[in-house]
């Protein structure tokens, strides 16, 4: 069988049958409440909401970036009480296209659970599809406890000691805006600028003007043109703290690439270390 899109269209999810178990994944870096007030406003009929910091990240320690990974076990544990069991497919989304449901995409399939897509333009796309919305709060039906899955399954990662080690090994993408990138601000960490020797490209760039990814041609024409001829096995994807680079994690498998690697940690973690280099600048 052909492996399963990263991506479904609103259309698509609104004919399936049974219903996907819906993640709703809205968030806002500045302001931790307004997803679940945006949820409590209207979500997708059967959603359940998942929140960036409380479920899809695990303790900060000051070193390990702003949205550390969890251990597997634990994440196990959530997967069983929202009721993922091996069988069952999930469709996660968000109302920022795909920034916060990307990270919800990347820890399922990390975790071994391949039957997961991301909703193509979210709420948007849903809404102008003619999906109603809902307000009512679903309750869960835990499931049994999923077992964490072998490296062989698992998305692949790397650490900050190991990506030192590496520095010119590999072809470093940096998923954050421009300015941040260049150094030019820093909103969110304390220190500006990027790993040296990585590339630039905005995770927003791999979407149309209506939110919904761009056709898999054109992404690939991109990508191809930014590896300039290296194999995607010497990628590294990062960004603020690990969350939007899992949206080129989509963009690259729905563009036929891959695949690559994350480095969870991303700037946050990287950037709290002083002994560890840093550029500034294009």
């Amino acid at each position: 069988m052909p492996a399963l899109s990263p991506l479904v269209s609103a259309a698509t999810l609104r004919a399936a049958h049974p219903t996907p178990l819906l993640l709703d994944c809205s968030f806002d870096l500045a302001d931790a409440s307004a997803g679940e007030r945006a949820y409590a406003q209207g979500h997708l009929p059967g959603a359940v909401y998942v929140h960036l910091d409380h479920d899809l990240s695990g303790a900060k320690t000051g070193h390990n970036g702003r949205h550390p990974l969890r251990s597997r076990d634990d994440y196990a544990s959530w997967m069983s009480q929202l009721g993922i069991s091996a069988e069952r497919s999930v469709v996660v989304y968000d109302r920022q296209g795909g920034m916060f449901a990307g990270r919800a995409w990347w820890l399922l399939r990390w975790m071994g659970h391949a039957n997961v897509q991301l909703l193509d333009g979210g709420v948007d796309a849903w809404v102008k599809a003619g999906g109603s919305l809902s307000t009512e709060v679903p309750a869960t039906a835990p499931a049994s406890a999923a077992k964490p899955a072998g490296s062989a399954a698992a998305m692949l990662t790397i650490d900050a000691p190991t990506l030192l080690d590496q520095l010119g090994r590999h072809l470093v993408i940096d998923a954050r805006a421009g300015e941040r990138y260049r150094g030019e601000i820093e909103p969110l960490d304390r220190v500006a600028g990027h790993i040296p020797g990585a590339k630039n490209r905005f995770f927003k760039d791999n979407l149309q003007t209506d939110g919904r990814f761009k056709p898999a041609a054109q992404l690939r024409d991109e990508f191809d043109a930014l590896l300039a001829g290296r194999s995607t096995a010497e990628v590294v994807l990062q960004c603020g703290s690990g969350v939007t680079a899992c949206h080129h994690v989509i963009a690259m498998e729905a563009a036929g690439l891959g695949p690559v690697t994350l480095y969870p940690g991303s700037w946050s973690e990287w950037s709290s270390d002083p002994s560890r280099p840093v550029e500034t600048g294009a």
